[in-house]
């Protein structure tokens, strides 16, 4: 028996889709698998104790989400809770632990060695768990399992990550409690595929799902939009990095949604980046059912959109919000501030060209977090030593760790940077502004667009609100 905890205890609760996808796949291969879900405990130790006094699974799989809040000021870590839970495992169970999810694989040797967890997953669960279970009960040729991390004569050793192309999750969606999840998330997610071919500077995506898109038969989604709207589940949001990415994959998703007539029983909310967008695909997204959209935008600078390898530009911003407002579709526009080259004449350009494009909102955040593996981290090595550099920011003690929150904030920005950005929003009601770097001011979340523990979007959920967070909490905003 397999037996699969979520780990993630972030506040609105997100549902597990990877533990969701993983399951069906695993039981569809002839495992018996069992869910613990830490999420939704209020004693997770308990619970934990609870449920393996009663059960005695041959494996246990972790999954990992989210390895922080990946936001300055805050810079909150989850590792501490995922080392909790493994040890509050290790204590009532001698089956092995394998730990997997989005977050893991951006780390798949440094968090098992960190955990002291027996194997890890680095890409798809699907296939390799199932495979993993096979292997543990025959031969232990652990070498052929795609995406496995190990320890042998005492090293770690990982097999190439595992990226099949071809991308076929279960559509049934019946694993997890979806339906408590939108009750206290407000949305439940959807992927239309995997992997991400761009070459942003800060992005980890690539390092857990692949350098190329890997994609999903459109029927299936629609066949897993449709199954859970059986649950009146009704708003949902993808997860694909940039749903328009590749954009014939988009519009024919799009086209299997209308066609089955599920684009007028469902809302759903996407990112995208700003190329390529067409007035055709704009039309389609919202037959099919799109209400909101978040943009990749990062900068109207042109130098910091090259800096960021951004295609796009400032012309290309205001045809994007246009082309949402002719078709009905909330948008949002993220900036991210204070990378490599970024001086306050860059960020005062920025700024004053998204209030004049006029989003319904936009997200100004400041900082990058600093992933091994991407090219940022190498630009801020070709900086010189990253003790010492002064755009470098960070809350834990101790040597540079990028398995801990790691920022980059352009020392240009001064010592305050949080400030600077803040005067010249001027307090204008689209924008999200960054907290305070005291930390005073993030407890409840207000005013932010942090969306773990905030208890303001945790409120408005339970008062009814549904959508994606940002379009909850302009909306708030709004009034």
């Amino acid at each position: 028996m397999l037996t699969l905890i979520n780990t993630n205890r972030m506040m609105p609760p997100i549902a597990p889709i990877g533990l969701d996808y993983v399951a069906g796949a695993v039981r569809e291969a002839g495992h018996h698998v069992d869910m613990l879900d830490l999420c939704l405990a209020e004693e997770p130790e308990v619970e934990i104790s609870r449920y393996f006094d009663r059960c005695t699974p041959d494996l246990v799989g972790l999954t990992f989400r989210n390895v922080d809040d990946c936001f300055w000021p805050s810079a909150q870590s989850f590792l501490p809770t995922l080392n909790e839970t493994v040890a509050a495992v290790r204590r009532v169970t001698d089956a092995p632990i394998v730990i997997g999810g989005v977050g893991y694989s951006i780390f798949p040797k440094q968090i098992v060695e960190h955990t002291g967890a027996d194997f890890g997953i680095w890409g798809d669960g699907e296939q390799a768990l199932g495979l993993l279970l096979d292997e543990l009960r025959g031969n232990r040729r652990l070498e052929q399992v795609l995406g496995l991390v190990y320890r042998r004569d005492g090293t770690i050793h990982a097999n190439p990550p595992a990226w099949p192309k071809d991308v076929s999750p279960s559509t049934k969606r019946d694993f997890v409690d979806n339906a408590v999840y939108f009750r206290r998330g407000g949305q439940i997610g959807v992927e239309t595929k995997r992997g991400c071919n761009r070459q942003c500077i800060y992005c980890a995506d690539p390092l857990a799902k692949g350098k190329a898109h890997r994609l999903r038969d459109p029927a299936e989604v629609a066949d897993e939009v449709a199954s859970l709207l059986e649950r009146e589940i009704d708003v949902l949001h993808l997860c694909d990095p940039e749903f328009n990415l590749p954009s014939n994959h988009a519009m024919d998703v799009c086209d299997e949604l209308i066609r089955r007539g599920l684009g007028d029983r469902v809302r759903w909310y996407a990112y995208l980046a700003v190329l390529p967008f067409s007035e055709d695909l704009a039309r389609h997204m919202r037959r099919a059912g799109c209400v909101g959209i978040n943009f990749t935008s990062d900068a109207a600078n042109p130098t910091m959109l090259d800096t960021y390898r951004q295609p796009h530009r400032k012309d290309d911003l205001a045809r994007a919000v246009r082309l949402c407002r002719d078709n009905g579709i909330a948008v949002m526009l993220d900036m991210l501030l204070g990378g490599p080259g970024e001086t306050p004449e860059s960020v005062a350009e920025t700024i004053e060209a998204f209030k004049c494009i006029d989003p319904d909102c936009a997200g100004a955040s400041l900082g990058i977090r600093v992933y091994p593996g991407t090219a940022m981290a190498s630009m801020v090595a070709a900086e010189g030593p990253i003790e010492t550099n002064p755009s470098i920011r960070r809350r834990y003690g101790g040597g540079v760790d990028l398995l801990q929150p790691t920022f980059y904030i352009s020392s240009a920005l001064g010592n305050q940077p949080g400030g600077l950005v803040r005067d010249l929003i001027g307090g204008d009601p689209r924008f999200f502004p960054p907290t305070e770097e005291t930390g005073e001011d993030q407890a409840d979340g207000a005013g932010d667009h942090n969306y773990s523990e905030n208890q303001t979007l945790v409120d408005a959920i339970a008062a009814g609100a549904r959508g994606a967070y940002w379009d909850i909490l302009r909306r708030l905003q709004n009034g």
